[in-house]
C-alpha cells in the first residue's frame, strides 16, 4: 500500500473533525469546538444538525443502522442496533436519525454489572453520547460513543469515571501552571500510548481445545521440547501468514483513526505486539478498545485465533498493555519533559515529585487497578514486573533527585549547586539509560511507562487511576504554594521535603530477584500478590476519599465496582475449574485407560509367547501412568468437593477461598496431567500440544 493509499483511507470510517468543518454549518461546528474545549453544553438544534449530517456520512459509507457503542464493566463493549428507517406511510419509509436518538438511548441493561446500584429487573441503563469521542462506522453501522449510567446517573461503565478523573486532573494541573505564571494554557490533557499484546495460534488446532475455547488459556499442557530460550523469535522475521494478518490489521486500524505504528515478533512464540501513536486518554481507550475487537475478527478472516489473555500458555511468556502515561498543555507542551531553563525544570521536578508521592501514597489502589485473574500468572513471574509497586527513575534523574534530597552539588560538566527556581539550576538531561524491564512503572524521558497492565484489561481503570492520584497531589502542592510569600522559597522546600517522604518507592534495581522482596518489606512496601488479596484493599477509606473529593466515584459506585470485580474473579476461577473436571473425566481420563489398557495388553501378548522376557520399562510406564492417574482423579474429586462446598459469608471470604483453595488443587491437578502427557502416546491423547498451538502458524 503506497503513501496516497495509507493517506486516502486513514480516518475514512470516522466522523471526525474534517468531516465536521465540510459537513456542518459554522454555526454548529464552533458549537461543537467550544463543546469539546470548554465544557459547554451542546443546544438541542445543534444536536439535531450533527444527527442528521452524522446520518448522510454515513450512509453515504453504507451504514444502514446506528448503535450506542458503550463500556460496561464487562471489560468489552456493547451495542445495540437499530435501523436509520422510520415509517412514513405502511408501505414506504424515511431514512432519519434525531438529535434525541444521538445524545441519549435505552438500552435493555438489566443483566449488565451493576454491583448493586441497579435491580436485575429495571433496566435503567441509559447511554449518553460523549461528544468528545468521533463516532465511527463499524460493521455497516454508525457507532457513536457514549457513556452509560444508571437512571439516576451512577456510571455503570469504564468511560464516565475516566471522562471525570480527566476534566478534575486538568483543573488541578492547571492551577499549579498558573503559579509558574502561565496564563494561556486552558487544559491538559493525559496522553496514553498502550503496546498491546497478543498470541496468534491456528483456528483448527484451537478448535480442539476445550480450555481455549472456555477460559481463553491452557489450563493444561506440558511444556514443549522448544519455547523461547533461544529468542530467536523476539524482533524476528515475520512469517507470511502472520504478516498478512498485519497488514490488514492495520488497514482496519487506519480506517477507523487508530494510530497503529509499530508491529513486530515478541518474546514467546506466536507472540506478537503492536503499538500506536499517543492520544488523549479517552481516545486512545477507545482505539484499544477497538484494536483488541478487530484483532479478533481479522484472525478469524485467516483462520486464526487471536487470544489476549495474559497467560495463555504455562511457562511460556505472557502477555501485558505497557500504558505509556503523561501529561501536556493544550499547547502541546509536555510536562514529563525536563527543560533548558529553570522555570521549565522547576516545573518537571515539581510534577515528577507529585507522581512520585502519589504513587507511594497509593501504591495499593494502583495494583488494584491491574488486577485480574489472568494478570495474577503474569506479575512477579520473572517476565513482568512484580506485583510490589515502585518507581524506576534511571541513575541520572535519580542523581538529581538525591542531591536535592541531600542539599549536595549534582554533577553536570562543572559542580553546580542545585537550587530549584533559580539561574543556578542545571538543564536536566532526559533519562539516557535503558528503561528497567522488571520495573512497574518506569521513568522512559517524558512519560511514566505503567508495565504492570494484563493484555486483556481496559486501560480505562488504570489511568482513571492514574489521574485521580495525580489530581490529588497537585491539588495539595496548588494549596501549599498560592499563598506562599516566596514561590520560588517555597517551592524548593515543597520538593525537597515531598523527594525525601517518599524515596522508598524509587527503585533502579532488578525486580526480580528475590532480595527485592526482602528491601521492599523493610521499605514498608506492598506485595499483593493475587487480586483476592489486593481486592481487600480497594475500598480503603484513603481510596474512597480520594475518589469522593474529586468526583470521580462515590462511596456507592466504588463499592459496586468492588462487588463486580470480586465476583468476576470467582466466576472466572470457578469455570476454569469446572472446565478441568469436564477435560479430565471425559477425555483426558478416558485416553490414559485406553493407552494403559493397551501398554497392558502388550505385556501380556509378549509374556503369553516368552514368558521370560523382560517389559521392565513396559511395566514401570504402567505404574508410572496408574499412581498419575490415580493422582490425577483424587485431584478431580477434590476439586469437584471444592467447588460445591459454601465458599464464605461474603465476596471477600469467596474471593479468598476461590484462590487459596479452588486454584491449589487446580494447580495440583495441572501438575499430575501435564506429566501424564509426556508419558502417553502422542496418538492417544486427546488434545493438542503445546508444540501444535505454538508452531502451527507458518
Amino acid at each position: 500500500m503506497g503513501k496516497e493509499k495509507v493517506t486516502e483511507i486513514f480516518g475514512s470510517m470516522v466522523f471526525n473533525e474534517e468531516v465536521m468543518k465540510q459537513r456542518l454549518s459554522t454555526t454548529c461546528y464552533r458549537a461543537w469546538k467550544k463543546c469539546v474545549d470548554e465544557g459547554t453544553p451542546l443546544s438541542l438544534e445543534t444536536a439535531h444538525e450533527m444527527a442528521a449530517e452524522m446520518k448522510n456520512w454515513a450512509m453515504d459509507h453504507g451504514a444502514t443502522h446506528f448503535t450506542h457503542w458503550f463500556q460496561p464493566m464487562t471489560g468489552v463493549t456493547a451495542e445495540k442496533h437499530d435501523s436509520f428507517i422510520s415509517p412514513e406511510s405502511p408501505s414506504q419509509v424515511l431514512m432519519g436519525f434525531s438529535g434525541k436518538e444521538l445524545v441519549r438511548g435505552e438500552p435493555d441493561a438489566s443483566s449488565f454489572p451493576s454491583g448493586g446500584l441497579r435491580a436485575t429487573f429495571e433496566a435503567r441503563g441509559y447511554t449518553a453520547w460523549d461528544p468528545t469521542s468521533f463516532a465511527f462506522i463499524k460493521d455497516g453501522s454508525l457507532c457513536i460513543p457514549t457513556i452509560f449510567c444508571s437512571y439516576s446517573g451512577q456510571a455503570l461503565d469504564k468511560k464516565t469515571p475516566l471522562l471525570r478523573s480527566q476534566e478534575e486532573l486538568s483543573r488541578q494541573a492547571v492551577r499549579v501552571l498558573r503559579l509558574f505564571g502561565d496564563k494561556d494554557v486552558k487544559k491538559v490533557i493525559s496522553q496514553v500510548g498502550p503496546e498491546q499484546e497478543y498470541f496468534l495460534i491456528d483456528k483448527d488446532v484451537y478448535n480442539k481445545r476445550e480450555d481455549l475455547i472456555l477460559t481463553g488459556r491452557t489450563l493444561f499442557g506440558a511444556k514443549p521440547p522448544k519455547g523461547q530460550e533461544l529468542e530467536d523469535h523476539y524482533f524476528g522475521t515475520i512469517k507470511p501468514r502472520v504478516a498478512a494478518y498485519m497488514k490488514e490489521l492495520d488497514e482496519e486500524l487506519w480506517r477507523l483513526g487508530i494510530l497503529a505504528k509499530t508491529k513486530h515478533n515478541e518474546v514467546a512464540p506466536a507472540q506478537h505486539e503492536l503499538a500506536p501513536i499517543f492520544n488523549d486518554a479517552n481516545t486512545a481507550c477507545d482505539h484499544n478498545q477497538l484494536t483488541m475487537e478487530i484483532m479478533k475478527k481479522v484472525a478469524g478472516r485467516h483462520n486464526m485465533v487471536c487470544l489476549l489473555h495474559e497467560k495463555p500458555f504455562a511457562g511460556v511468556n505472557g502477555s501485558g498493555k505497557h500504558d505509556n502515561w503523561s501529561l501536556s498543555t493544550d499547547a502541546g507542551a509536555n510536562l514529563f519533559k525536563p527543560g533548558s531553563t529553570p522555570s521549565q525544570n522547576a516545573r518537571f521536578l515539581l510534577f515528577l515529585a507529585a507522581f512520585i508521592k502519589g504513587v507511594d501514597e497509593y501504591q495499593d489502589l494502583l495494583r488494584c487497578s491491574v488486577a485480574n485473574p489472568g494478570n495474577d500468572h503474569r506479575l512477579g513471574a520473572q517476565e513482568a514486573p512484580p506485583a510490589i509497586i515502585s518507581i524506576f527513575l534511571g541513575d541520572e534523574l535519580t542523581a538529581i533527585v538525591d542531591s536535592i534530597i541531600h542539599g549536595t552539588s549534582y554533577v553536570e560538566q562543572n559542580m553546580k549547586s542545585l537550587s530549584i527556581g533559580v539561574d543556578a539550576l542545571p538543564a536536566i538531561p532526559q533519562d539516557t539509560t535503558d528503561r528497567n524491564r522488571t520495573s512497574p512503572l518506569a521513568f522512559t524521558g517524558n512519560k511514566f511507562e505503567f508495565r504492570m497492565l494484563g493484555s486483556s484489561q481496559s486501560i480505562s481503570g488504570p489511568n482513571t487511576a492514574l489521574n485521580t492520584i495525580m489530581a490529588e497531589e497537585l491539588s495539595q502542592f496548588a494549596d501549599a504554594l498560592e499563598g506562599a510569600e516566596d514561590f520560588n522559597a517555597a517551592l524548593h522546600e515543597l520538593v525537597k521535603k515531598t523527594l525525601t517522604s517518599h524515596q522508598r518507592i524509587i527503585f533502579n534495581g532488578n525486580g526480580y530477584e528475590e532480595s527485592w522482596v526482602e528491601e521492599a518489606r523493610k521499605r514498608g512496601l506492598s506485595n499483593l500478590t493475587c487480586t483476592a488479596d489486593a481486592l481487600q484493599t480497594y475500598l480503603q477509606p484513603k481510596h474512597v476519599e480520594l475518589f469522593s473529593k474529586h468526583r470521580v466515584f462515590t462511596k456507592e459506585e466504588l463499592v459496586a465496582r468492588n462487588e463486580i470485580h470480586l465476583e468476576n474473579y470467582c466466576q472466572v476461577i470457578g469455570i476454569e475449574a469446572r472446565t478441568m473436571v469436564d477435560m479430565v473425566k471425559r477425555n483426558i481420563f478416558p485416553a490414559v485407560c485406553r493407552f494403559s489398557g493397551a501398554t497392558a495388553s502388550g505385556v501380556a501378548a509378549k509374556k503369553a509367547v516368552l514368558a521370560d522376557l523382560d517389559c521392565g520399562d513396559e511395566e514401570n510406564l504402567l505404574r508410572k501412568l496408574s499412581g498419575l492417574s490415580a493422582e490425577m482423579m483424587r485431584q478431580t474429586a477434590a476439586l469437584e468437593e471444592a467447588l460445591a462446598a459454601p465458599k464464605g459469608k461474603d465476596a471477600y471470604e469467596a474471593a479468598l477461598y476461590y484462590r487459596y483453595n479452588v486454584f491449589d488443587i487446580m494447580c495440583r491437578l495441572r501438575s499430575a496431567v501435564d506429566e501424564l502427557e509426556t508419558i502417553t502416546a502422542r496418538e492417544d491423547w486427546p488434545y493438542p500440544s503445546y508444540t501444535e498451538l505454538l508452531f502451527s502458524v507458518k
